[in-house]
């Protein structure tokens, strides 16, 4: 008999869905002005953290070349950068998440291996026909892709009079 696992609350609170806030820079996929630096701000108010001040004042930072000139982007607009310290802190956080699912994962197929297992073949037999139909439109946009390529050949090996005529 398979044994049911409790999904923890923290999980759960992961998994409900919020309305998407407007546009903003983000990092790691999250809003770098609304969540991340009032987290962090909350963290150093409860003496989990020590970011510098600086770094929460001023998140985004010009980024620089090796010899210290303001880097530009391909669109001539200056490149930005977060803040060393404020960066590495987000660093830690996706890392400990990452670590995080990844033993909730665990202790879900220990405690319930069937059951995982099952999910498991009951989404590969879900995604058959969705994959099946990708290979397909892969298949046939290569063979048009090569179908105007060899035409672009033919016509490139043209002289000019000829093309005009064609």
């Amino acid at each position: 008999m398979a044994t049911q696992v409790r999904t923890p609350a923290y999980i759960q609170t992961l998994l409900k869905q919020t309305p998407k806030p407007q546009a903003a820079r983000k990092v790691w996929s999250v809003d770098l002005e609304n969540v991340w630096v009032p987290f962090f701000i909350a963290t150093n108010v409860a003496g989990a953290t020590s970011i510098p001040s600086e770094d929460l004042g001023a998140p985004l930072r010009l980024a620089q070349t090796k010899d210290g000139q303001v880097r530009f982007s391909q669109n001539a607009r200056p490149s930005l950068r977060v803040a060393p310290q404020l960066n590495d802190a987000i660093t830690g956080v996706r890392e400990n998440f990452i670590s995080t699912l990844v033993g909730y994962t665990g202790q879900v197929m220990k405690a319930n291996a069937e059951g995982y297992k099952a999910e498991v073949e009951k989404g590969q037999k879900a995604a058959a026909p969705l994959m099946a139909a990708m290979a397909h439109d892969l298949s046939e946009a290569t063979k048009a892709m090569d179908a105007v390529a060899q035409a672009e050949a033919i016509v490139e090996g043209q002289p000019e009079a000829e093309q005009v005529a064609a």
